[in-house]
């Protein structure tokens, strides 16, 4: 089975059990907890929302503030970024959630530097958590701009050097950094052997329509953009079994919906 879900609470939910309520109601089975901009909840109301997921039969995640930046230039954020990391897997554990997901770099200055940069933040995020007893992973997310750190290769070096980390793919950025790679079944089943050759984890994905440039990444877009075509991951659907299919599209819920149909059908 693969579980199908949504970046954040579908539209019009009035609080989180009410979000769970209408991802279920859909057939949708997953929830990516957003804490992108700030990490205002507090460990008591995740657990209740932990709570309230298991009822529903809606896996958690949690995705980490957008602000995090191992190899900064400066010593702050940095530090901060431990920090935010720390928090964010904290409310994970809460609500029992498995991963939690990261963009962890930025290029910067020392473009060199940035793979052990993030080495040693998630070795010290993983030395605080350790004597906490959390279980939760890191998830390093595939990134879509080519200024950004996050390639899979990369993420294979910090990977197999730092416990309780694993790649979350997202095809979409994936097919935004390679100028529109992921063109047939060939090659998202090329990228699911090397998240495989990473990690033998259940896998955690993202998935968009994407508009790139030289660059990379520029936007999210609907599935129905068919940058990439999904009907070939949906033709692989088999090696997903286990995982965790996240729409990240400006319409999640609706894209999520017409994503489980797709795997059904």
């Amino acid at each position: 089975m693969v579980r199908i879900g949504t970046a954040g609470y579908p539209p019009g939910s009035k609080d989180a059990e009410d979000a769970l309520c209408k991802l279920a109601s859909a057939g949708l089975e997953a929830l990516e907890v957003q804490f992108v901009r700030q990490i205002s909840m507090s460990l008591e109301r995740a657990e209740q929302l932990g709570e309230a997921s298991d009822a529903a039969n809606i896996r958690l995640s949690a995705h980490a503030p957008y602000y995090v930046n191992f190899n900064s230039d400066s010593k702050n954020t940095r530090e901060k970024s431990v920090f935010w990391v720390v928090e964010t897997m904290r409310r994970a554990a809460a609500m029992r959630a498995k991963v939690i997901v990261v963009h962890a770099a930025s290029y910067g200055k020392q473009p060199e530097n940035a793979s052990q940069a993030v080495k040693d933040g998630l070795s010290r995020v993983r030395e605080v958590l350790g004597r906490e007893g959390s279980d939760v992973l890191i998830g390093l997310e595939t990134m879509g701009k080519k200024w950004s750190w996050g390639s899979i290769e990369e993420i294979a070096t910090v990977c197999k050097e730092v416990k309780g980390t694993i790649p979350v793919i997202d095809f979409a950025h994936i097919h935004a950094r390679s100028g529109g790679g992921l063109k047939n079944r060939e090659a998202f089943c090329s990228v699911l052997e090397s998240a495989r050759s990473i990690s033998d984890m259940n896998l955690h994905c993202h998935v968009s329509g994407v508009e790139y440039g030289e660059s990379g990444e520029k936007r999210h877009l609907s599935l129905d953009s068919g940058d990439p075509d999904y009907t070939h991951l949906v033709a692989l659907k088999e090696e997903l079994d286990g995982g965790t299919l996240i729409v990240e599209s400006p319409m999640p819920f609706e894209d999520a919906v017409r994503l489980k149909a797709m795997m059904e059908s």
